[in-house]
């Protein structure tokens, strides 16, 4: 497994691999990796010959009293866990390397309805920032697969409009979820919590998980049920800071029409925001 930092250097050894007919499989991650992110490393190994794991704190995607400081960068340990993933390339350039002219001057990649409403509504920017570093981490790699997380729902949605209105011929694979033994979904900032804020928050899954049983039994009245899903986080406390049933194609309010829904909550713990989702057929 090699590691690089230029964009100049990762094209070549690419270019090798693809004289030599083989496919490739880009997993974008911005480090501090855990179990969740080499799930995505091998089963892109599982879907292509060379994997990619890109580890960029991308600085597009945060938003002004957010954690682009503080943000663990964690390379040596991020090697260390991926060489027995499966995967074949670490690309893990310097801000200068992808923002050359700065911020302010970049173009940028905007999404439009699926990025609106949920993490789009309470990070102004966010999504465009997404979109805009995986437009061209697409462009740098070329994969014919990505993997991303279904932890990040409106995320892999954006993705997958984008690489759709864009005509990207790239393969978006969804990967499911991997969470701790209570039900938290394991995520690079459960770093952050306390240990007495680490023991409330699998209420988070939990009452995703009990909204999800009582629409699976027929329920119908989605507003209450999102409105007693926020009083569950916040009794325990928790901050909510959305918890909506959503079409799980549109991302739109979900209609007692829609068979596949999926229910989306952020809440803060403290100073940390935590993420989590829930799909089912009903």
């Amino acid at each position: 497994m090699r590691t690089v930092h230029s964009l100049k250097e990762l094209r070549n050894i690419l270019k090798a691999y693809r004289q030599q007919g083989k496919t490739i499989a880009l997993v974008p991650t911005m480090g501090n990796l855990h179990d969740g992110h080499i799930s995505l490393v091998r089963k892109a190994s599982e879907a292509a010959d060379v994997v990619v794991t890109s580890i960029f704190v991308n600085p597009m995607q945060f938003g002004a009293n957010e954690d682009l400081d503080s943000y663990p960068r964690t390379l040596a340990e991020d090697q260390d866990k991926l060489a027995p993933a499966g995967n074949t390339l670490i690309f893990a350039p310097p801000v200068s390397e992808i923002y050359p002219e700065g911020l302010a001057n970049q173009t940028k990649v905007v999404v439009p309805e699926v990025s609106e409403g949920h993490c789009g509504a309470s990070r102004p920017g966010h999504f465009e920032g997404v979109a805009t570093v995986v437009t061209m981490l697409f462009n740098m790699i070329q994969p014919d697969i990505a993997v991303f997380g279904e932890k990040d729902f409106q995320q892999l949605a954006v993705i997958r409009k984008m690489t759709r209105d864009l005509m990207m011929p790239i393969e978006i694979v969804g990967a499911p979820t991997v969470r701790e033994d209570d039900g938290l979904a394991k995520s690079s900032r459960n770093g952050y919590l306390s240990d007495t804020e680490r023991a409330s928050a699998p209420v988070v899954y939990q009452t995703l998980t009990n909204a999800a049983r009582q629409l699976e039994q027929g329920r119908t009245d989605f507003t209450a049920i999102e409105q007693e899903a926020q009083e569950t986080l916040s009794k325990a406390g928790l901050r909510p800071d959305y918890f909506n049933i959503v079409n799980s194609l549109t991302l739109k309010p979900a209609t007692v029409d829609d068979s596949e829904v999926t229910l989306l909550v952020a809440a803060f713990l403290g100073t940390t925001r935590l993420i989590d989702n829930i799909s089912i057929t009903r």
